[in-house]
């Protein structure tokens, strides 16, 4: 299912970026306009649409549809240029129109041709609107023939954008040159890149000889999968500037999705399946000897993150680009992954991800895209204005570099960004320890910078962890807003529009000083006042809250948040003191309740809530499930429930059916999509709902039950393979899947497998031979600080090796623990379960 948070006028694109057919086309009513459209092609289409009658004395464009029962004529008189025939042709083509015959004649210096053209379904074009706007299409491309006899169309590049922009002569390029440039760009950018066998097959081996630098005629699995990775890489990229032009042009209300966390897995089985290129790619690599499940086995899994929140920002993030919201998505770019975990007599043990050592194609490094983070120093209170200002005068800096990611939607041209930051030492820094021979420090301060995007989940039991932690929170925070609103003020002066162009999402606390960091910005570098800073900053924000046990809620130890951002912490204490005045006339002097929601928990060590500041500055409150919601209004957050209702609502957290069937359970896939009569389930998951249809279809229930035995089989291979224990595939299989944590309840199932075992092996034959064979699947992993939740992984392993070694009970139980468990060992996994445990708090 597909999981989408509302946000208060943000709508989809209104299907512009959709292959079939081109934008939505009720300009174009009668066309239909082929799926290879770049950039070029939008430009010449839009001016088209757009661009006034061009006037001219010499040339002229008309239509006669009478003149052939199965065409449309377009007659077109214009003076004689070198090329300008090609440039008439090439038009039509752009046009996704069919020209199927030409007649010309001469008369001096013009010509006078006509053009006998269909549709892309061979129709004659009869919608005036059509006709109308084909007609400036062509107009654009000869209007320079009436200025003297000297001008041509010129074609040039735009520095920030992609692709061709048709213009009018009389620049000051030469007319050759200008000629020339025209031809030569319209050959180049007339299509995308093909998708057919031998176009993918010449691609890969470009890239392996181009990019891996390896010969073509001797490369291996691993290599393969790099040249196929930047080869699905150019095809993303070509939709990705295509999507960011029109947004810069359209100007649309922006999602930007703030997380801390992406579990992405492996992008390139997902990649090729939205692009609708699978099979054309398996079959290039056929002919060149490989196999692409081989091949795609090759890519290591982009293990940004840790259970359900960093997934469901993953599947988030797929559903924005399928539904085609204009979406970023932020976070950080972690050198080392989640942790691998290696058991050693039923032990966990943590060895580094090093998931970037052979690089990450799907990747751009933006080296020009970086901003100043700051952290520590004192904040001075200046005049300005005959107003106080107070400025933060930082004791450190870092920069932020920009990585992008381009994230496909399936059964659609949209291509949104995900920007992950990675921490690079502040040049200032560097050059004066080197000016000063300090080449020591100079080192150290870049270890110290990088190191706040190195790992994920530092160990946070001591000060410098928590510190780390904190700085890995503002540093993404930080660099996030200062790249939306720079983007915001390239398009906009008023931060009036902010609420109506901009909507910050808070994937749970981790991204929370977001509220504070705007606050700064709008008060003390754009100079608003407070209240009118406020408001914008409560419309423009909104929360998901992903924990319901409040001695789970994020807290922030205010002397380290007053040492590491001494400006937010003032800001912070402003916040709930005008929320505090504000309480006080709505509920009185009720001092527990004002205690229970004031964002400063006071204490032995005093704090802030970084869940109540979320629920304060936000607009909405997202639960991930009914029930998830209920526990928040009537315990967690009762007491905000009772003051704001309306803020509270909730999306169930679910995940994309494209990672989670069409990926990684294919026959599953097949067969659906056979019983349906449509793959458009893929893209509508409330098409699933007829299958309700099929419940008593005893051919349908013989065919889901043998894909269920192919993915145990599966499984099994794997369970066998990885701890050499040989399951039943009649068996139930019993998975608990997910990070090993005492709220998450891995103990309880534990000490339930250990009583079904005691009451086995108590049972005489005849009751046994009642007993439903069960395999108890677990798998997760502990934080390397979390002492109760690896002890829980070592009972997991001593039940198993005392049930499993049981010759007496045989299949009738198994218990495995499935290590180093990730998204790619998830989707062999899931697929293969005939029961999934989810036991929690």
């Amino acid at each position: 299912m597909q999981t989408i948070i509302s946000f208060p006028h943000l709508t989809p694109f209104p299907n512009q970026l959709s292959p079939v057919p081109f934008p939505s086309l009720t300009h174009f009513s009668s066309l239909s306009i082929p799926r290879s459209l770049t950039v070029a092609h939008w430009r010449i289409l839009l001016r088209a649409s757009t661009s006034e009658s061009i006037s001219t004395s010499t040339s002229t464009i008309a239509v006669d549809n009478s003149d052939s029962a199965d065409s449309t004529a377009f007659v077109i008189r214009a003076r004689n240029q070198i090329g300008l025939l090609q440039v008439i042709t090439r038009v039509f083509k752009v046009l996704g129109l069919t020209v199927d015959r030409a007649t010309v004649e001469f008369e001096g210096d013009f010509f006078v041709k006509t053009f006998f053209v269909t549709d892309s379904h061979g129709n004659k074009i009869e919608d005036s609107d059509s006709l109308q706007r084909i007609k400036r299409a062509l107009a654009e491309a000869i209007a320079g023939e009436d200025d003297g006899g000297n001008g041509t169309i010129s074609v040039t590049r735009s520095a920030a954008n992609r692709g061709i922009v048709v213009r009018r002569p009389g620049l000051a390029e030469a007319i050759g040159e200008r000629r020339a440039k025209a031809e030569r760009m319209f050959s180049l950018m007339d299509g995308f890149l093909k998708n057919d066998p031998l176009t993918l097959q010449k691609d890969i081996l470009n890239h392996v000889e181009y990019t891996v630098a390896r010969s073509r005629f001797s490369f291996d699995d691993f290599e393969a999968y790099q040249a196929l990775s930047h080869s699905v890489r150019d095809r993303l990229i070509e939709r990705w500037h295509d999507t960011h032009v029109y947004v810069k042009r359209t100007k649309p209300k922006r999602l930007y999705f703030l997380s801390l966390e992406f579990l992405m897995g492996r992008s390139l089985s997902n990649s090729v399946i939205n692009l609708g290129i699978q099979d054309q790619y398996a079959e290039a690599l056929s002919q060149l000897g490989f196999e692409f499940e081989v091949v795609a086995e090759q890519e290591g899994d982009a293990a940004l993150g840790n259970g359900g929140l960093a997934r469901l920002s993953a599947c988030q993030m797929d559903s924005l680009a399928t539904l085609d919201y204009p979406a970023w998505g932020y976070g950080l770019r972690y050198e080392y992954g989640l942790f691998r975990q290696i058991i050693v007599d039923g032990f966990q043990h943590e060895q580094p991800d090093y998931w970037l050592n052979y690089g990450n194609p799907w990747e751009i490094e933006r080296i020009h895209v970086t901003y100043e983070v700051k952290f520590y120093g004192t904040v001075e209170e200046v005049e300005m204005n005959g107003e106080k200002h107070q400025v933060w005068v930082p004791g450190e800096t870092v920069e932020a570099v920009a990585y992008d990611n381009p994230i496909p939607g399936y059964g659609t041209r949209n291509t949104i960004n995900l920007r992950l930051w990675a921490a690079k030492p502040s040049n200032k820094f560097d050059l004066e320890a080197y000016n000063t021979g300090d080449y020591i420090n100079s080192v150290v301060n870049r270890q110290r910078a990088e190191t706040i995007s190195n790992v994920l989940y530092p160990d946070d039991r001591n000060h410098q962890g928590k510190e780390l932690r904190l700085k890995q929170q503002y540093f993404f925070v930080s660099a996030s807003l200062q790249d939306i609103i720079r983007r915001f003020k390239e398009a906009h002066n008023n931060f009036d529009e902010l609420p109506d162009k901009v909507a910050l999402h808070l994937n749970d606390t981790h991204p929370s000083l977001s509220i504070a960091e705007i606050m700064r910005i709008l008060v003390d570098e754009e100079h608003l006042v407070w209240n009118k800073a406020w408001d914008i900053a409560c419309k423009v924000f909104s929360f998901t809250t992903h924990t319901v046990v409040a001695e789970g809620l994020e807290k922030i130890p205010v002397d380290l948040l007053g040492s590491l951002l001494p400006r937010h912490l003032q800001i912070l204490y402003e916040i709930n003191f005008k929320f505090m005045e504000e309480l006080k006339k709505k509920i009185g002097l009720d001092y527990n309740r004002l205690s229970r929601m004031s964002i400063v928990e006071e204490g032995a060590v005093k704090s802030i809530r970084m869940a109540n500041l979320s629920i304060v500055g936000s607009h909405a409150v997202n639960g991930v499930s009914k029930l998830h919601l209920d526990t928040l209004k009537m315990n967690t957050f009762k007491d905000f429930y009772e003051l704001w209702p309306e803020k509270f609502q909730y999306k169930t957290n679910g995940v994309t059916q494209r990672r989670w069937i069409v990926v990684s359970n294919p026959s599953l896939c097949a067969l659906i999509s056979k019983w349906l009569g449509t793959e458009a389930w893929i893209r509508n998951a409330d098409l699933l709902t007829g299958l309700r249809d099929l419940v008593d279809n005893t051919d349908f229930h013989q065919e889901w039950k043998m894909v269920k035995k192919v993915n145990k089989m599966r499984l099994a291979e794997y369970i066998e393979t990885m701890s050499g224990v040989k399951v039943s595939l009649d068996a139930m299989f019993d998975v608990q899947v997910k990070r090993i944590h005492e709220y998450k309840r891995q103990l309880l199932n534990i000490l339930g497998i250990i009583h079904r075992y005691d009451c086995i092996k108590n049972m005489d034959k005849n009751d046994r031979r009642k007993v439903v064979p069960r395999v108890c699947i677990i798998g997760g992993k502990a934080a390397p600080g979390y002492e109760i939740a690896k002890k829980i992984i070592k009972l997991s392993h001593a039940v198993a090796e005392k049930i499993n070694n049981d010759t007496d009970i045989g299949d009738l139980l198994k218990l495995v623990f499935i290590p180093d468990y990730n998204v790619s060992v998830a989707e062999l996994v899931i697929p293969g379960a005939d029961l999934s445990q989810h036991l929690r708090t």
